[in-house]
C-alpha cells in the first residue's frame, strides 16, 4: 500500500447525506403518536420542533401526549403549546375514537412534563425563517396554529418548502360528517387560510386512508411483536380504535391516517399525487368543513396536490422500521 492510498480511500468515501428538517404540528391522538414515532426515529430527518393544537382531545392533554411520545423516542425535541380552540368555533374533540386521555386509556403516565416556553406560533415562524426554503411542515391536526402563523407573518407560508397535511376528504365522503374529515371540520376557517396562503400543500385525505392505511388486528400485533418499547406503545394505544371499529362496522381495524401522511412526508415517492383546484366550505349547514375538489382539466387554477394512492406494503414496512 502506498502513502497515497489512504488519502484516495478517504476521497472515495461518499459524504454523509444531510438530514432533512421537519416541523410537525399535531394533536395527539393515537395515530398522531404513531406518526411522531416514525419521524422521531427516522435517521434521515431532524425534527426541529413540534407544535401542539387542541383537537383529538383538549390542549392540556395533547401537549402531555406529545411530550410523552418524544420522551419514549429519546427526547431532545422541543414541544410548543398552541391554540386551545379553533379560530371561530367551539372545539370538537374525538375522545370517543382515541380514548379520554387521547392515547388509548391504557394507563400511561401522561402528566407532569413541561413544554417549551415559546409559543407554537412564534416557534413555527422562527423555524420557517431559520430554514427558509428547506423546511418541511407536516400537519396532523386542525390547522389553527398554522393559520395563526400565516396571519401573523404572511411570509411564513412562502418560507415553507413543502407542507404535507393530513386532512380533507377529496372524494366528498367524510368521517365526522357526511362530507367532512375531522381535522378540517374542527377548524374549516383555518384550513381555508392555509389553502389560500400560497404555501405548497399536499393533502393526504380520509379517502386514501381507507384504501391504504387500515391495518388488521394481526398486522397491528405483528408491529407489537418487534418487541421494543416503541413497538408496544404504538400497537397498544390502538385499543379504543379497534373496539370502536368493531362496534360500528362489525370487524376490528386500526386506522392510521396520520402515519400515512408522515410516510408521504418521509418518502415522497411512496405516493401518487394529483394537482387540483380545491376549496374549503366554511358556511354550509350540511357541508361545513368539506374539501371541495375540482378535478376538471384547468391547470391554471391548480392550488393543491391531493394524494390519490400510496404503496401500502412500503407503508407497513415503514411502520415496522420505525419501531425496530
Amino acid at each position: 500500500m502506498t502513502d497515497s492510498e489512504p488519502e484516495n480511500l478517504q476521497q472515495d468515501t461518499p459524504p454523509e447525506k444531510p438530514k432533512r428538517r421537519f416541523f410537525i404540528d399535531t394533536d395527539p391522538g393515537t395515530d398522531d403518536a404513531v406518526a411522531l414515532v416514525m419521524a422521531l426515529r427516522s435517521p434521515e430527518i431532524e425534527v426541529v420542533g413540534i407544535s401542539v393544537v387542541a383537537g383529538n382531545v383538549g390542549l392540556e392533554q395533547t401537549v402531555q401526549n406529545a411530550l410523552y411520545t418524544v420522551e419514549i423516542c429519546g427526547g431532545g425535541v422541543p414541544v410548543y403549546v398552541g391554540a386551545k380552540r379553533p379560530m371561530n368555533r367551539d372545539l370538537q374533540t374525538a375522545d370517543l375514537v382515541h380514548g379520554r386521555d387521547g392515547l388509548g386509556d391504557i394507563g400511561l403516565p401522561l402528566q407532569g412534563r413541561t413544554p417549551a416556553a415559546e409559543s407554537a406560533v412564534d416557534a413555527l415562524i422562527a423555524a420557517a425563517k431559520q430554514y427558509a426554503g428547506e423546511l418541511t411542515l407536516v400537519t396532523l391536526g386542525p390547522l389553527t396554529n398554522i393559520a395563526q402563523a400565516i396571519q401573523r407573518d404572511p411570509s411564513f407560508a412562502t418560507n415553507i418548502a413543502r407542507c404535507v397535511i393530513m386532512g380533507g376528504a377529496p372524494d366528498g365522503v367524510g368521517n365526522t360528517t357526511a362530507t367532512a374529515e375531522f381535522n378540517v371540520y374542527v377548524d374549516p376557517e383555518a384550513a381555508h387560510v392555509v389553502l389560500h396562503s400560497g404555501m405548497p400543500t399536499e393533502w393526504v385525505g380520509w379517502d386514501v386512508t381507507l384504501r391504504h392505511a387500515m391495518l388488521t388486528p394481526e398486522e397491528n400485533d405483528s408491529i407489537r411483536a418487534e418487541g421494543t418499547p416503541q413497538a408496544e406503545f404504538v400497537a397498544d394505544i390502538q385499543k379504543p380504535v379497534l373496539v370502536l371499529w368493531e362496534k360500528l362496522f362489525g370487524y376490528a381495524m386500526v386506522c392510521l391516517p396520520d402515519p400515512l401522511a408522515m410516510a408521504v412526508a418521509l418518502a415522497p415517492d411512496i405516493a401518487e399525487h394529483l394537482p387540483v383546484h380545491m376549496d374549503i366550505e366554511v358556511i354550509g349547514s350540511l357541508t361545513a368543513g368539506m374539501t371541495v375538489v375540482d378535478r376538471r382539466p384547468r391547470p391554471s387554477d391548480h392550488n393543491a396536490l391531493i394524494v390519490t394512492r400510496v404503496h401500502r406494503d412500503r407503508f407497513i414496512q415503514m411502520l415496522h422500521d420505525a419501531v425496530t
